[in-house]
Order: structure tokens, then sequence, then C-alpha cells
């Protein structure tokens, strides 16, 4: 089937399934408390838009931006299923949170991860983003990697 990726609603019962999948993969990885998850109803809020990738109509992928005060967004919630791994959908979600980011006049983007993703780590620099210090306020921890990307740089 044809991948469509597509900002979403995260309060759709399959969207909340897929949340709820990345979040018990990233209980399994990092301690709860080094874990900085957005609810469904979080990520509903005007701050956020949320990307979804459907395989046909099955939810596979998504990834969210959140703009914060000024003129800073930061990448959000990305998450692909095992199955549709290796095709470059995160990618294609990173690409589009930047592209809706330039669209609105963003001129940074930021995010946290985990310091055992390393697949999450490779579609942050093949788009473009560098290690940085702790960003926004979350802790500096061994359990986090934190980017960034200068979008007026280009």
């Amino acid at each position: 089937m044809a991948l469509a990726i597509a900002t979403e609603s995260p309060l759709q019962d399959d969207v909340r399934g897929l949340i709820a999948e990345l979040n018990a993969t990233l209980l399994e990885l990092t301690p709860p408390e080094f874990c900085f998850h957005m609810t469904a109803e979080q990520m509903a809020g005007p701050e956020t838009t949320v990307f979804i990738a459907r395989d046909g109509c099955e939810v596979v992928a998504c990834g969210a931006l959140k703009r914060h005060d000024g003129d800073l967004g930061e990448v959000k919630r990305m998450f692909t299923r095992p199955s549709h791994r290796g095709r470059r959908i995160g990618f294609e979600i990173v690409g589009r949170i930047e592209a809706l980011a330039r669209s609105e006049g963003i001129s940074r983007l930021v995010l946290e991860t985990g310091d055992r993703h390393p697949a999450a780590w490779a579609i942050y620099e093949r788009a473009g983003f560098t290690r940085c210090g702790p960003v926004l306020d979350y802790p500096d921890s061994e359990w986090s990697v934190f980017y960034e990307k200068n979008l007026q740089a280009e």
C-alpha cells in the first residue's frame, strides 16, 4: 500500500494506540523520571502539530512540532513501528516538521532523545541536526541526548 504522511488529531483511537506503544517502548529503555511523554490530549493542544504516517489505513509512525515562546520549535514524539523501520519514514516526518517550522518563521529546532536510540540519532544527524547541551527545561542527565538545528543558517 501507499504510505501517506499528514497532520492528524492524536485523539483518534488508532493514534492513541501508537502513542501508547511509543510510551511503552521508551519505558523499556529509560527510567520513568527521564521519559518526557506528552499525552494525546497535550499533543492535541494548539501549540503542537502532529504528523501521522499511514500505510493504507494502518498508523505506522508519528512525530510532532511543539512551538515554544519566541521562534523556537521542538521535535517531539518521533516513533516508527518496528514493522516499518528502515523505510526512511522518520526522516520524512522530520522533513515535514522542519518545513512547517520554516513556514511559520521558527528559526531554531531542538529536541531531546534517549541515550539508547542510535537509529533516532542517525535520522536527526542525516536531517542536519547537531548535538548540543541541554535544551528547554530538560535536565542534563546520562539518559538524554540533545540536538538542535538553526533554520536561519541555511
